[in-house]
């Protein structure tokens, strides 16, 4: 497991910065393939790797939108989040979420953080995160969105 990054008392004085980047996955066809089953997304552009070969103007499948959002509760872990002292995190929902660019099946991708708010809420925090998906080797994001998350810290 990752160290976290930051301690949840730390989070307020954070507010505006970089979090920095996630590690580089690769979203690859078996990946890709699951979450079709997992979704009952039958789209042959995700499936079908002959077929997207010959009819697709990208020259094969490609990644689902919402597998690249989904994708950020493993990237931010891969990174440290959420932050030390959480006794559990719920994903609270999403703001602001575009999908930039077509991911081609097998491409890397990865997240760019910045914490955008850190407040307490009820009987935790709610913590918003701004998240820019990079794909490796393109200039243009694929993927932006706020994510946000409701934190509730340990019990002592």
């Amino acid at each position: 497991m990752t160290a976290p990054l930051f301690h949840l008392d730390e989070g307020p004085g954070l507010v505006g910065t970089s979090l920095g980047h996630s590690p580089w996955v690769t979203l690859d066809q078996e990946h890709v393939t699951m979450f079709c089953e997992a979704t009952r997304d039958d789209d042959w552009g995700h499936l079908d790797v002959e077929r997207s070969k010959r009819e697709m103007p990208y020259g094969g499948t490609i990644v689902q939108g919402f597998l690249m959002l989904s994708s950020l509760i493993p990237l931010h872990h891969a990174m440290g989040l959420p932050p030390g002292g959480t006794g559990l995190a719920l994903n609270y929902g999403t703001d602001r979420v575009r999908y930039t660019d077509v991911v081609l099946t097998g491409s890397k991708v990865r997240v760019a953080v910045e914490l955008m708010k850190f407040e307490p809420k009820g009987d935790g925090w709610l913590m918003v995160t701004h998240n820019i998906m990079e794909v490796e080797g393109k200039e243009r994001p694929c993927m932006i969105a706020d994510y946000l998350v409701f934190l509730y810290a340990e019990e002592a």
